[in-house]
């Protein structure tokens, strides 16, 4: 055999390898916050320090319309995981302790740890879980680290980023930051303290971070929350712990271009919903389900898109199904059903779904405006189990409605919130202090709709659902929200025939 033919047969031998390193399955990183607001750098806030956050929007897309579907931490990683509604996948409210809500089983054949394995991904999960039952988002490793410390997380995830593996990888990172916790600032010169967000007593800096600290002068309060020292104080905290998970994000980014993995993964940079603060975090109010949404796609040639689509957490798990290769855009549904353990198939099934309730944004990632993506819903029954407050939310770049399902009751709060600095100083004031936008008294004691002209009045002041000039719009915002539950699967639908 001469040289030539030889050449010709090894060549021809590659070819089949060749394609198929051009054409692997890019690895994804699910990074999800906990109770984080859009509030960064690429997102406006000039004072707030998110280097890596900005630097991620440039290299990729920056969502401004991004929504979470509940502001409830439990109940929105449901939603992140199943792209269904919580009313729909059967997870109400928190998962753990007494709390113990559970997704319904039946789930497993669309979730996106068991998607991702069908698909021929190695899955890891690292940080926050707080969903049930394992059987339904099993992932393949469970990876730990220190709760609040960002940067430990990443160095936690790095012998699972740089195995020496044919498969791409599913990494779901979830920080426990920037949530309420440890304790409070006894330094801070103020009456009631602020809670630390994680942060450490005494300004100490968590193991290889460089720790950001803000004055509380100098911080953005947002037109929900009362301009106060007090409120300052906590804002400075929940400032410090987004910085220290931007140091994080700037680890991964680190540690993926040393693995040699930089262009071959995508992250997916988002929060499970609005930051912990009343009138946020358990609301449907814009503070509670706004979130930050960067994706950086290397395969996307335009870099630095500023996207106006209104997307929701419902599509999280369509669009990485569809980077994954097993997503069917035309029937929003999974390419093949993931098999439901035998053991569970006859206990709390719920509803057996073919299709997502979301889909895939993936074909308009480089796009600034898109038609037809103008519209989402939101769904929130439960927080912690003694808070029942089921609320139903139709929007559109002109108008939102909130239906208070059980607006006869107090609004129930959340035991972080109620204890939260900037809460109590406005309460101890009296029923008609104000509280943002708000009194105390209103925010407690809500109406059965509020309808806001969103366009107009972004910061829900002005509740039009009283307003005879407006009775024929809220009618027609009714029969919209209605017909939303009903192609959703909610239970609650049946609220309004009776009660």
């Amino acid at each position: 055999m001469n040289i030539h033919r030889i050449l010709f047969l090894l060549l021809f031998a590659c070819v089949p390898c060749l394609a198929q390193g051009n054409h692997r399955k890019p690895n994804i990183i699910l990074f999800v916050t906990d109770d984080q607001s859009p509030i960064a750098g690429c997102y406006g806030n000039e004072v707030i320090q998110t280097p890596h956050l900005d630097a991620l929007a440039a290299e990729g897309t920056r969502f401004t319309e991004a929504f979470a579907t509940t502001a409830s931490c439990s109940a929105s990683r449901s939603v992140i995981m199943t792209g269904v509604h919580n009313h729909a996948n059967g997870q109400f409210g928190h998962a753990h302790d007494y709390h113990k809500f559970s997704t319904f089983k039946a789930m497993a054949s669309i979730s996106l740890p068991l998607q991702m394995s069908l698909n021929g991904y190695r899955t890891a999960q690292m940080g926050k879980y707080h969903v049930a039952p394992e059987s339904v988002y099993h992932f393949d490793q469970y990876l730990k680290a220190s709760h609040h410390n960002a940067v430990g997380m990443v160095e936690g995830s790095r012998e699972f980023i740089e195995a020496d593996d044919e498969k791409p990888f599913f990494l779901y990172l979830a920080t426990h930051s920037p949530h309420r916790s440890g304790g409070v600032d006894k330094n801070a010169d103020v009456e009631l303290k602020p809670n630390l967000f994680g942060n450490l007593p005494d300004k100490a800096h968590h193991q290889g971070v460089k720790e950001v600290f803000y004055d509380p002068k100098d911080v953005l309060v947002p037109g929900f929350l009362p301009d106060t020292p007090t409120c300052r104080a906590e804002i400075a905290q929940y400032y410090q712990s987004c910085s220290r998970v931007d140091q994080g994000l700037g680890r991964l980014v680190k540690l993926l271009k040393q693995a040699g993995q930089w262009e071959n993964t995508v992250i997916i940079f988002t929060a499970d919903h609005g930051m912990a603060f009343p009138g946020a975090k358990t609301t449907v109010y814009e503070a509670g389900l706004r979130v930050p949404f960067v994706v950086r796609d290397p395969r996307q040639k335009k870099k630095g898109v500023v996207s106006t689509a209104m997307i929701s957490h419902l599509d999280i798990t369509p669009s990485i199904l569809d980077m994954a290769g097993g997503y069917n855009a035309k029937n929003q549904s999974p390419k093949k059903m993931a098999a439901i353990p035998e053991r569970e198939q006859f206990e709390n099934m719920g509803k057996k779904l073919k299709s997502y309730q979301g889909r895939s944004w993936l074909p308009i990632l480089d796009q600034t405006s898109v038609k037809g993506w103008d519209q989402v819903s939101a769904s929130h029954t439960f927080h912690e189990i003694q808070m029942y407050y089921p609320m139903r939310v139709i929007r559109d770049r002109k108008y939102k409605l909130i239906w208070n399902i059980a607006h006869h009751q107090p609004y129930p709060f959340a035991t972080d919130l109620w204890a939260a600095s900037s809460w109590k100083a406005q309460y101890r004031k009296g029923k008609q202090a104000t509280y943002g936008n708000r009194t105390v008294e209103s925010y407690i004691q809500r109406p059965a709709f509020e309808l806001y002209d969103i366009a107009k009045d972004p910061d829900e002041t002005n509740n039009l659902a009283s307003n005879p000039e407006y009775a024929e719009l809220l009618e027609r915002y009714q029969k919209k929200l209605k017909q939303s539950q009903r192609e959703t699967s909610d239970p609650w639908v049946l609220k309004w025939n009776y009660e």
